[in-house]
């Protein structure tokens, strides 16, 4: 079967939103979605880019029309969401247990758990305390996934795959990569998919 990279970091909302209808892009395209963890900041610090709030902080309507490009988003596919009261959470943690989770049966059982702690239900996913809270609420084996979220071998493997990921031409997230295509943010869905069924 096709795949394709997804370059994710719970701390995105957008990342977030295009997560919960990876199923539909899964079923359009052919193609089944392989999960990348990395750190959003780290790729924002190596290629220096900053968060869409900074960037466009003082632009007249621009971030105004991206609430509303996102709200429009959130009620076409009918999206649960809430704006994190934490935000920016600092993700270091979870990502870090993503690493770990990634050759586990519990993998994307993880990755819905700490999406939606995140972006359902505002928690601050940077407290350890919280995320070892979540994980045992969720019947996942939370001392396994916490040793492995303080591990050095976690702390590397998710450096290491932040770099490979800007190496590839990612600068922020959500990011696909279909092959060596990439493809930016969720408004170009639709393009990736048209690419990927064109593109065997």
């Amino acid at each position: 079967m096709k795949t394709f990279d997804f370059i994710y970091d719970f701390a995105s909302p957008n990342v977030y939103l295009v997560h919960k209808i990876m199923d539909q892009i899964e079923a359009r395209s052919g193609a089944k979605a392989a999960y990348v963890p990395v750190l959003l900041g780290g790729i924002f610090r190596i290629t220096k880019n900053t968060p869409p709030l900074v960037q466009f902080e003082g632009v007249q309507g621009k971030i105004e029309y991206q609430r509303r490009v996102m709200a429009r988003f959130i009620e076409k596919y009918d999206i649960p969401f809430q704006f994190n009261p934490h935000f920016p959470v600092m993700t270091t943690p979870v990502m870090r247990g993503a690493i770990f989770a990634q050759d586990k049966p519990y993998f994307m059982q993880y990755v819905d758990l700490c999406f939606d702690a995140v972006w359902q239900h505002g928690l601050n996913m940077g407290d350890l305390e919280v995320i070892e809270k979540t994980l045992e609420n969720a019947g996942l084996p939370a001392a396994e996934i916490m040793t492995g979220i303080q591990s050095p071998e976690a702390k590397d493997a998710l450096f290491a795959t932040t770099q490979a990921a800007v190496d590839r031409g990612a600068f922020g997230a959500p990011m696909m990569f279909y092959k060596d295509e990439p493809f930016f943010g969720k408004d170009c869905l639709d393009e990736m998919i048209e690419w990927i069924v064109n593109h065997g």
